[in-house]
């Protein structure tokens, strides 16, 4: 089983057509940028390919109600001014002749890809798809979703396959109200979200995106929302809300299938979020959510606006799908306080649903209220929002070679390998070294020599992240390993900070 990876050129054919600061962000370079990184990076060739589908009527009708997919059909015939007074009644939210179309294809992509999951053709996966979904309601369009991508997947998958429990990861930083609206009285399905929230002062600034918003009648409990109340959270704030709230609950729960919402306006540098977490947590995140479901896992795009985090981030979860371990992450200096305040209430709250949380020990509190310290910042700042300057997050380039053999002459080399050649080229004092301190006068190993270079090459390689693995295919147990076994283990002493690796010959 391998990683579905489902994308349509089609989905770029709408933009904006008229002038809304608040629309502008979503534009079709999102989905080509991200696609295009994953082609660049080789990891688009190692995915399986999977066609999209347009949703027919009976499954956006799973989510939707009838008067608002007629009323959305209808939108390809509009006049320009026609389609601009139907958006005025939704929120954030723009048409475009094409866009009924596109819609269509996002859900039907994330039923595809729910398909291929459910039926074994593939082990998880993930759907570049546009428009995003996760703030659409049952009657009415919002923040640039026309159809709910991932509430429609879900009950789909719970009608065409009897899933039982559905767990869906909202890490995008708008609170995805629409899937909440959707399953807030289902315990069948369990919703997380995390999302920018400042107090009710971020978008979409509803009072049922706090902490306290835990469900209705039997789908108590199956709500949780983490609000961020303030802005800059890096890795370690992430790491922290998924070990110590999502992960003991989401193994309490026991999904069959869990669905992200994958949005990546979470990710350092974009207009939107204003975090600071670096893509290659997005690796993590997608790597601590494999082990549930037994591996069960559709990602499907939503949000994100930085093009350059947006298509780094996108590569490294395809990559951990793939089966590829995640980078060592970053700046994990502990929580901040206002994470560990919202952490402190959305456990309390919880505590009376989940096993779990019931003796889990208390977390520290503050005297001080972040509140009241977003209320005393903004009083102090005098910088607008347009005049700052959004960090860009730093190039990381996936390896698009997972595998360099050094093979003998006349031995094939696996597709999607790379054949490392036998290289001549010895540095002097690699020579010298292997002669004076393994090499006796009286020896002549010719082995060593020829391929000490090739060797000490393969894993200079690996230690770059130019290639994830090597294998090397040598006449006999050369001499050679003596020099180039410990070359690697100090390369890889100095990479992982000093920490004492052992090797052996084998």
């Amino acid at each position: 089983m391998g990683t579905a990876l489902i994308y349509d050129e089609e989905m770029t054919r709408y933009k904006l057509l008229w002038v809304d600061p608040s629309c502008k962000i979503e534009v079709p370079e999102r989905l080509i940028v991200s696609y295009e990184a994953l082609v660049k990076s080789g990891l688009a060739d190692r995915c399986v390919s999977v066609p999209v589908r347009e949703a027919t009527d009976a499954d956006i009708l799973l989510v939707h109600s009838e008067e608002y997919l007629q009323a959305v059909k209808t939108t390809p015939f509009m006049t320009l001014e026609e389609m601009q007074d139907f958006c005025a009644q939704y929120g954030d939210v723009y048409f475009h002749p094409n866009i009924y179309h596109c819609a269509t294809l996002a859900a039907g992509a994330a039923l595809q890809l729910v398909d291929s999951v459910m039926t074994g053709k593939v082990r998880n996966g993930m759907a570049l798809v546009r428009p995003p979904g996760h703030h659409s309601m049952h009657n009415a369009a919002s923040g640039f979703c026309i159809f709910n991508n991932v509430a429609i997947a879900a009950q789909y998958a719970k009608q065409k396959y009897g899933v039982k429990r559905v767990l869906i990861v909202d890490w995008d930083i708008h609170h995805g109200q629409g899937v909440q609206y959707c399953f807030e009285d289902d315990p069948s399905v369990l919703y997380f979200s995390w999302h920018r929230y400042e107090h009710q002062k971020f978008w979409p600034k509803l009072r049922e995106s706090d902490f306290d918003s835990v469900g209705k009648e039997k789908g108590a409990g199956f709500n949780i929302n983490l609000p961020w109340n303030k802005v800059d959270m890096q890795n370690s704030d992430y790491l922290s809300i998924f070990h110590h709230l999502l992960l003991p609950i989401a193994y309490e729960f026991c999904p069959d299938l869990v669905l992200v919402c994958a949005g990546f306006d979470s990710a350092i540098g974009d207009p939107e979020g204003e975090m600071c977490a670096t893509p290659d947590i997005f690796a993590h995140l997608t790597h601590l959510l494999m082990n549930l479901a037994g591996g069960k896992l559709c990602a499907v795009l939503e949000g994100g606006y930085n093009l350059t985090s947006l298509a780094q981030s996108v590569c490294q979860t395809v990559q951990t799908l793939l089966g590829d371990p995640p980078p060592r992450p970053a700046n994990l200096d502990g929580p901040c306080q206002s994470t560990v305040e919202s952490l402190h209430c959305v456990r309390s709250t919880h505590r009376q649903y989940w096993s779990c949380l019931k003796h889990a020990a208390d977390l520290p509190t503050f005297d001080v209220s972040t509140k009241d310290l977003s209320l005393d910042e903004s009083l102090n700042s005098e910088e607008s929002k347009e005049e700052h300057v959004w960090p860009e997050p730093p190039k990381r380039l996936t390896p698009a070679i997972r595998a360099a053999l050094l093979l003998p002459d006349g031995i094939t080399c696996p597709d999607g390998c790379y054949r490392q050649s036998v290289s001549e080229c010895l540095d002097p004092l690699i020579v010298t070294k292997l002669k004076e301190n393994i090499l006796t006068d009286s020896e002549d190993d010719s082995n060593a020599l020829s391929t000490l270079s090739s060797l000490i090459d393969l894993v200079e390689k690996m230690e770059k992240d130019e290639v994830c693995s090597g294998l090397a295919l040598v006449h006999d147990v050369s001499k050679a390993m003596k020099c180039v076994v410990p070359h690697a283990a100090s390369a890889l002493k100095n990479r992982y900070n000093n920490v004492d690796l052992n090797y052996t010959y084998l």
